[in-house]
């Protein structure tokens, strides 16, 4: 699909600077705030290493009532420009955390400053485990009847965290020097294996359903796939303590 990227590639910088954004201006509130993004794009991949938070304001009653303070994102854009000259506009994020009515106006409004912009919608407090973020980028949807006019939609994109060696540094070391003194070593070491069982239990759930398609035959035997499910049987086997004779059995 032409214009359509293949992945977004979000930078640990962009995801601090979003959660800064948003503690500062509307934490604790039902507000959402939206900056732009700022990076590369090179064979179908958009890599989002930097943005920079915009004035914006919503009427909380009529969603299509808004305000983005396009003359700020101008001369903002123009001194990051100064700092590193391959970095352009190639789209614009929002705290959401889903999408609004108003997003496709605004992303129609990000055109004006870059081809095929993306949207990347950042939730500041997470519930699930995963990326904390989506992707989306906009197309033309034409009825095939043609009884309508063609229009604009979202459509998700695919997306995954990039980093520099340098950029990794700094996270270890930010990650390092994070201690909530509120929360007791005991509580903390529950949390997080109890966001991991929850991780685990969604990944089990998909293993589930693909295994129940095949065995339905709506989809075919992936040998591939079924190497690494007997691979991660042997695993929790082998950490459990139980014995693993029995393995996955199918016909090529």
């Amino acid at each position: 699909m032409p214009g359509v990227p293949d992945k977004v590639v979000l930078h640990p910088l962009v995801l601090l600077s979003v959660v800064d954004h948003y503690n500062r201006v509307a934490k604790d509130t039902k507000k959402r705030v939206i900056g732009v993004l700022l990076g590369e794009t090179y064979k179908g991949q958009v890599d989002v290493t930097n943005s920079f938070a915009v004035p914006f304001e919503e009427d909380d009653k009529d969603p299509s009532i808004w305000f983005l303070d396009h003359s700020y994102l101008e001369v903002m854009f123009r001194m990051f420009k100064k700092v590193n000259a391959r970095e352009h506009v190639i789209g614009w994020y929002s705290t959401g955390p889903r999408l609004r009515e108003a997003d496709l106006s605004m992303h129609q409004l990000m055109s004006n400053y870059c081809s095929n912009p993306v949207l990347v919608i950042c939730e500041v407090e997470p519930k699930e485990v995963g990326l904390p973020f989506t992707a989306y980028t906009a197309i033309d949807e034409v009825r095939e009847d043609g009884t309508e006019k063609s229009r604009q939609i979202f459509i998700t994109v695919p997306t995954e965290v990039g980093q520099t060696e340098a950029e990794e540094i700094g996270v270890e070391h930010l990650l390092r020097n994070v201690k909530d003194a509120t929360i007791s070593t005991l509580a903390s070491d529950v949390s997080a294996k109890l966001q991991a069982l929850k991780g685990l239990k969604g990944r089990l759930a998909d293993v589930q359903e693909y295994l129940g398609a095949v065995l339905e035959g709506r989809l075919p035997v992936n040998n591939d796939i079924m190497t690494y499910l007997q691979v991660c049987y042997v695993g929790f086997s082998v950490a459990l303590g139980a014995p693993s004779e029995s393995s996955f059995c199918h016909e090529g």
